[in-house]
């Protein structure tokens, strides 16, 4: 018999069990429509970042490097790619786009396909410069920041809302906690500031800080720090340069409120440090390594660590310079540094344009062509009988029993004759007789057969076969004749 207050159903079932099992039923039903909601919470795929940077900075290595591609390829313009982002905990993954701008600044109108007014609230900015550029650092920062300030000048933003984006970088800059220290958000200070945010007011910054607000995330990337030791081997630099450099570098970064990577694709430094950290300032993931002052090529200061005073630490280091001088009186371009130069390209003159004036000056016939020809120089050089004696050389034109009388045919009165049909004949193989100079008298060269091309070439072959042995050898009524 059941007990009294207990009502049994007709399976034998308590009522008060019934309730429990109904009570355990929506409970499971409530996680699982937690679970759900929660599931539903997907990475956003509206979120790129814009690249800014000259030539030669790394920009393409580096995304190139944050993408795991072994082999970039470069582009011009506005180059676009992207970076997969993957949430192990939510088991979700999104892709981040990447916009890499020409560092040409003629190119910087294309900024309006990657940073408009709908994705401005969306959009991390990254400036890259190169180490191996070192005197050029600072201007190519303050550049690249004016055009991205003239860029959003132009921008159609409210006010209200620019001032809103620039008041949320503001607290976010003021919301850093470094690594260690989350458990001490509990302290009075920290109660103090989360109070202030709550009231929409931010605390105070410090000397410097934020005076450049663009209302965007922005991140300076130095890259191939590996080349500090050229720096160091063959410029001479010291410690102390390269903390002048940084100071300098983090000035900047406080005017902005921006983070500061020094990077190495080549060794791998800081690569994997930087993709953690977009995808913390991104997508909120946890980023739990501090800043790295230390190593001088592997800095890592993120947004909200540095100040003015941290900063001053870089001053004792400074022997030869001061912290205010002007950047490239101290950091100066090398003189031996030069510019690579492409060799001028050599252009040969036309064959056919060579012979045509061979065969204008031999028809012109000039005396000092005569004189400056290379076969017939020594019988210039010997004009009086003397030194024809002396020497035993004759005379090219001096002998008339050397006269040549064109028994042959197609051969002209002389040597210069023989000379010139066979340069017509060379003039004919290519060009035919529509080639010809007006010049030229000989009119039957269009009508020359095979065979008389070959005796022309005989003949000329024969001609300087003479001229060679003359130097040589001297006739035996030479003398007489020429006396």
């Amino acid at each position: 018999m059941a007990p009294v207050g207990d009502s049994v159903d007709v399976n034998g079932f308590s009522a008060k069990k019934k309730d429990d099992a109904d009570n355990k039923g929506n409970l499971w039903s409530a996680i699982l429509g937690e679970v759900q909601t929660k599931g539903n919470t997907k990475l956003p795929s509206c979120k790129s970042v814009v690249v800014l940077g000259d030539n030669e900075s790394g920009k393409t290595t580096l995304i190139a490097k944050l993408q795991g591609v072994e082999d970039p390829k470069k582009g011009s313009g506005l180059e676009y790619a992207y970076i997969d982002v993957r949430d192990e905990y939510r088991d979700d993954h999104t892709r981040l786009s990447v916009w890499v701008l020409d560092g040409d600044p003629a190119h910087s109108h294309l900024l309006r396909f990657a940073l408009s007014e709908e994705n401005f609230p969306h959009t991390l900015v990254m400036f890259v410069v190169a180490m191996t550029t070192p005197w050029g650092i600072l201007d190519q920062l303050q550049n690249w920041a004016s055009v991205l300030q003239d860029h959003i000048d132009r921008l159609k933003l409210s006010a209200d809302d620019l001032q809103d984006a620039r008041h949320k970088y503001i607290k976010k800059w003021q919301d850093y906690v470094e690594p260690g220290d989350e458990l001490e958000q509990g302290s009075p200070m920290r109660r103090t500031s989360r109070n202030l945010e709550d009231d929409g007011e931010v605390l105070p910054l410090g000397e410097g800080v934020l005076t450049r607000n663009l209302g965007l995330d922005v991140v300076v990337v130095v890259t191939k720090t590996d080349y500090m030791t050229t720096l160091e081997k063959d410029f001479d630099y010291r410690d102390e340069h390269f903390d002048f450099m940084q100071q300098w570098i983090r000035r900047f970064c406080l005017q902005y409120g921006a983070a500061l990577f020094y990077t190495s694709a080549k060794e791998d430094k800081n690569c994997d440090l930087l993709y953690k950290y977009l995808t913390h300032r991104i997508y909120g993931f946890p980023f739990r390594t501090p800043a790295l002052v230390v190593e001088k090529d592997a800095v890592l200061i993120p947004s909200g660590w540095d100040n003015s005073k941290k900063i001053s630490i870089l001053y004792e280091n400074m022997q030869s310079m001061k912290p205010d001088d002007y950047y490239r009186d101290v950091i100066v371009q090398p003189i031996t540094r030069k510019p690579v130069t492409r060799e001028s390209e050599t252009q040969a003159e036309d064959e056919q344009a060579f012979l045509a004036k061979q065969q204008t000056n031999l028809q012109q016939g000039s005396p000092n062509m005569r004189q400056e020809s290379p076969m017939r120089s020594p019988a210039g050089v010997q004009k009086t009988g003397e030194h024809r004696r002396s020497s035993g050389a004759p005379g090219v034109q001096g002998s008339p029993n050397k006269k040549i009388d064109g028994s042959k045919p197609g051969v002209a009165g002389g040597g210069e004759g023989v000379l010139a049909n066979f340069f017509n004949s060379l003039l004919y193989k290519k060009t035919g007789a529509s080639s010809q100079s007006p010049k030229s008298a000989d009119s039957s060269m269009s009508t020359h057969s095979p065979v008389d091309k070959a005796v022309m070439r005989s003949d000329a072959a024969a001609e300087l076969d003479r001229l060679t042995r003359s130097k040589k050898s001297t006739p035996p009524d030479q003398n007489s004749s020429d006396c």
